[in-house]
């Protein structure tokens, strides 16, 4: 294997990478609307992340988590692939494990499935009602200190280990301090 040999001045560092990180969208996707995915993206995009993913949930997911009725998964996991064609940016991928495991995920595996796949460090985009569910579960304190939220509005009701952990949360569109 033939080496090729880089020659650079004395003190050469490398220019700092400009974008970083993963916006997950974790949501059913049975009520966001293009303008609502629009949103994420451009959040994404203006947060300088290097990866937007889209996380379906599986009807068996949403069946435990809220109850109520969404169309297959298929039928959700295109439209969104349709909508990631209409957009044209390479940053957006629609990620696909639900749809493989074909049947109930706990949000524990599929962070942990996210943490594996894509670079760190990870931010969950999340509806206000989904993000008072997450803080419901017994490892919400756990996962809170390595991952941070963006709500996509602000919540009406906030769960108390939400207000907890208000310095590790924001939500989308708001002036954040830097």
């Amino acid at each position: 294997m033939k080496h090729d040999i880089q020659r650079v001045p004395y003190g050469y560092e490398p220019p700092a990478a400009e974008r970083k990180g993963t916006l997950v969208f974790y949501d059913s996707f049975e009520r966001i609307t293009d303008q609502e995915l629009e949103l994420a993206a451009q959040t994404a995009a203006d947060r300088k992340f290097t990866k937007l993913v889209l996380y379906p949930l599986h009807e068996e997911t949403v069946r435990r988590m809220s109850k109520e009725p969404v169309q297959a998964f298929y039928k959700r996991e295109d439209r969104l692939h349709e909508w990631k064609r209409e957009q044209g940016r390479s940053f957006i991928t629609v990620e696909s494990l639900e749809g493989k495991r074909k049947k109930y995920t706990p949000l524990d595996s599929a962070l942990r499935h996210i943490s594996t796949v894509y670079p760190s460090p990870y931010f969950l985009y999340l509806t206000p009602e989904t993000a008072n569910q997450f803080a419901s579960y017994s490892s919400f304190e756990e996962w809170i200190v390595k991952i941070r939220l963006i709500l996509s509005a602000a919540p009406a009701y906030v769960h108390p280990r939400l207000e907890k952990f208000r310095h590790r949360w924001d939500v989308a569109g708001e002036d954040r301090e830097e």
